[in-house]
């Protein structure tokens, strides 16, 4: 019989918690529900008001991935919705807005990957993004070279920007902004990450092509346009073990010397929230978001 859980008056099934969902560790889906509920208090600020992308994966990484952006069948109707603009056409998706609907969408099995913008300003981006992916033999040591050239050009425009594990091999710079429509936060990041590639050609990339990447950071300026989405903050990813994507100081940045250095589990993380809080907290502070320049 699945089990009912009742959390903050809701109740919800929770099926299959005994289910090893990544093999190389024996992390459980029971151990996913308790790492979400655990960091809930960091995760849900950058949730909320965000129309939800689920990367699902309910047989573990090495089974089959999808992703999902409609509302689920099933979805309980307590869960907050919202209809959403595309391209193609309106379409409704979920909002994970407090605790018993992130841990429903955690029983999910699922990466949460959010867009740079809330659902009650769809027109306006809130958030930059920066996603710098090292080519091999590149590695994140390669890609915080170039986070801290980007934190000093990004600081001399006023804005201020934080940095993240991507949870996989690379990391990723979000800034708090204000003021701009995604197309407009597009174009400012492409122009930095074509400054980036012109200042240190040996080592970084503003273009995508695969035959250019080999041993440079690639910096992804494409996410801030209004259809994508992007791994959220203490999000597991569906990899062989239970990584997060982890924000990390400045001082982790300039230290790095080693990948290990910036790989982060889940139960590394719980620790690191119960130690410091949201490293990211700021960027939930409208009054910390700075304007892009004319």
């Amino acid at each position: 019989m699945t089990p009912i859980t009742e959390v903050e008056g809701r109740r919800l099934a929770l099926s299959n918690l005994e289910k090893v969902l990544y093999p190389a560790t024996g992390f459980t889906k029971g151990e996913v529900l308790h790492y979400y509920a655990t960091v809930a208090g960091a995760l849900l600020a950058h949730l909320r008001d965000r129309p939800l992308s689920f990367l699902r994966y309910p047989d573990g990484p090495g089974g089959q991935v999808f992703f999902a952006k409609n509302v689920p069948p099933g979805t309980p109707d307590w869960v907050t919705t919202a209809e959403v603009p595309r391209a193609e056409g309106p379409a409704r998706m979920v909002l994970v807005q407090d605790l018993p609907s992130l841990m429903w969408a955690a029983n999910l099995v699922t990466e949460f990957h959010t867009p740079q913008w809330v659902i009650q300003d769809p027109e306006e981006a809130d958030r930059l993004v920066l996603d710098l992916d090292p080519g091999a033999p590149a590695t994140v040591v390669e890609c915080c070279e170039v986070a801290l050239w980007l934190r000093e050009r990004l600081a001399a425009d006023g804005i201020e920007a934080y940095a993240k594990t991507s949870g996989s091999k690379g990391l990723h710079l979000l800034a708090a902004v204000r003021g701009s429509s995604s197309e407009r936060v597009t174009e400012y990041a492409k122009g930095l990450a074509v400054e980036a590639e012109r200042t240190m050609p040996r080592l970084a990339l503003h273009r995508m092509t695969r035959s250019l990447r080999p041993g440079k950071v690639f910096v992804d300026w494409s996410q801030n346009a209004a259809r994508k989405t992007t791994a959220t903050p203490y999000t597991l990813r569906a990899r062989p073990e239970p990584t997060v994507s982890a924000p990390v100081t400045w001082e982790e940045v300039e230290a790095c010397a080693a990948p290990r250095e910036l790989a982060f589990g889940a139960e590394d993380v719980v620790g690191r929230v119960r130690e410091h809080g949201d490293l990211l907290a700021a960027l939930c502070e409208p009054d910390r978001a700075g304007r892009l320049p004319d």
